[in-house]
């Protein structure tokens, strides 16, 4: 069970659920920040309750909410991302995908009509995301390691 937070504990916050993101390894480093901002922008869209609270500075500020856990960042081949999304589709997870094709387009409207172009088992994998029990993830994830 999710460990809940509250602001008057100091004792660990602790999840059952895991958020991860997993990216092909010959990726350029502004393709790999950009394609986990886009992948992680999914998850938060259909998975409410990876939300935390609103954040406020000592004036009173407000700032936006933003994911209540860490987001866990992996690499791996072509192959291990070919295998992560047959596994993650297998366990039916909360799951975005980015393709090599979208690194072409400009909105969201060509990245839709990217995707939907491509058979499921012929898509380009260069990145994937995946929210669910840490132990599906892992299952999910197996033979990725962690980014450096």
């Amino acid at each position: 069970m999710t460990t809940e937070y509250t602001e008057n504990t100091a004792e660990p916050i602790r999840f059952d659920t895991k958020i991860a993101v997993l990216l092909r390894d010959d990726l350029e480093p502004w393709q790999r920040l950009n394609v986990t901002a886009f992948l992680v922008s999914g998850l938060a869209t259909q998975v409410p309750e990876v939300i935390g609270d609103p954040y406020e500075d000592a004036d009173g500020v407000a700032y936006l909410p933003m994911f209540r856990q860490p987001v866990l960042v992996f690499q791996g081949t072509k192959e291990t991302l070919k295998t992560a999304h047959a596994r993650v589709l297998s366990r039916a997870l909360p799951r975005a995908v980015f393709t090599s094709d979208l690194f072409t387009t400009g909105n969201d409207r060509d990245n839709r009509a990217a995707v939907r172009a491509v058979g499921t088992a012929d898509l380009d994998l260069v990145g994937l995301s995946v929210y669910g029990p840490r132990n599906a993830v892992d299952k999910v994830l197996k033979g990725a390691r962690m980014h450096p």
